[in-house]
């Protein structure tokens, strides 16, 4: 049988096409890139497909950046939202119905910068370009799988871990191996993480069943058993640690340098909360289906 997959030369995408040609199916890529099979800009219109397709994942998506300006902005829009209904619209031109369809989302729709185990059921309140657009794509998926009977499912993900991670987590890794990470207050604020490899095994049950998932490694690790385990993987076991409150001045003082000398400095007041608190996701509606994660702390041998 045949899958295709948006995104599938992408980072979490490899994992999802790999795994699938594990399988035993015949997988298709499309994506701007010219490794994909298929090269198409889904953010601009609908690809007609020139084979028929069982199944399908929507990994394809921006993300990984602050925007600067509206411009920057509305490349999330473009990206998330319209791939979406560019990408199903294929779905809707084959002549045969699709065994399943999965689309993947992010926890980032919560819009919550704190939380503990915050379930599906939890209010959308994403204000930010990227929480926005993956909130629209999910409607846009919803609704089209309701109006042409199928089932679709939809996985939130928090921060996905695998190898040459892209965003915070390959920030982290650099900064440990170029000796100038520093856990803050003790590195004990804990995020859920998830591998992609489960992601991936899973996808190949879930896609069959419908319904919107939280994902996670369901262990939840905190910074200093995330630095620990990286820091060791490069004979790095010695980290500085920053009491809260100097981390508070500092973080203010970065702030300021920024606004004054139009600097970049990373270390501002939402980045100190992103390491000082809490923020994890329940999985449980998932567990009840047969989602049976790896700890992403216990397997730093397949990521790292």
């Amino acid at each position: 049988m045949n899958i295709l997959i948006s995104g599938g030369t992408g980072f979490l995408g490899k994992y999802f096409y790999s795994y699938w040609r594990s399988k035993g199916y015949s997988v298709d890529s499309i994506g701007r890139g010219n490794k994909n099979e298929i090269v198409f800009d889904l953010s601009k219109s609908t690809p007609n497909l020139s084979k028929e397709y069982d199944y399908f994942i929507h990994c394809a998506g921006k993300a990984h950046m602050v925007p600067k300006n509206d411009k920057e902005a509305k490349e999330f829009y473009l990206v998330n939202e319209f791939g979406t209904k560019f990408f199903l619209n294929s779905i809707s031109n084959q002549k045969k119905k699709p065994k399943g369809v999965l689309v993947v989302s992010s926890v980032s729709v919560y819009g919550l910068t704190f939380g503990k185990l915050i379930n599906e059921k939890t209010l959308l309140k994403a204000k930010d370009p990227y929480g926005k657009s993956k909130i629209n794509s999910e409607k846009i998926a919803i609704e089209w799988g309701n109006l042409n009977n199928i089932k679709v499912s939809i996985i939130r993900l928090p921060l996905v871990v695998g190898k040459n991670p892209p965003g915070n987590l390959a920030a982290m890794i650099n900064a440990i191996k170029a000796g100038k990470y520093f856990n803050i207050g003790g590195g004990i604020a804990k995020k859920s993480m998830v591998l992609a490899t489960d992601v991936a095994r899973f996808s190949f049950n879930l896609i069959n069943i419908g319904g919107i998932y939280n994902l996670t490694d369901s262990k939840h690790p905190n910074f200093n058993e995330l630095s620990y385990v990286i820091g060791n993987n490069y004979g790095i076991t010695n980290f500085k640690n920053i009491p809260i409150f100097i981390a508070k001045i500092l973080s203010r003082i970065c702030e300021v340098l920024n606004t004054i000398f139009k600097l970049k400095i990373p270390f501002t007041r939402v980045t100190l909360n992103k390491m000082t608190i809490d923020l994890t996701f329940d999985d449980e509606k998932a567990r009840k289906i047969g989602w049976k994660p790896n700890s992403v702390i216990n397997n730093s041998h397949n990521w790292l």
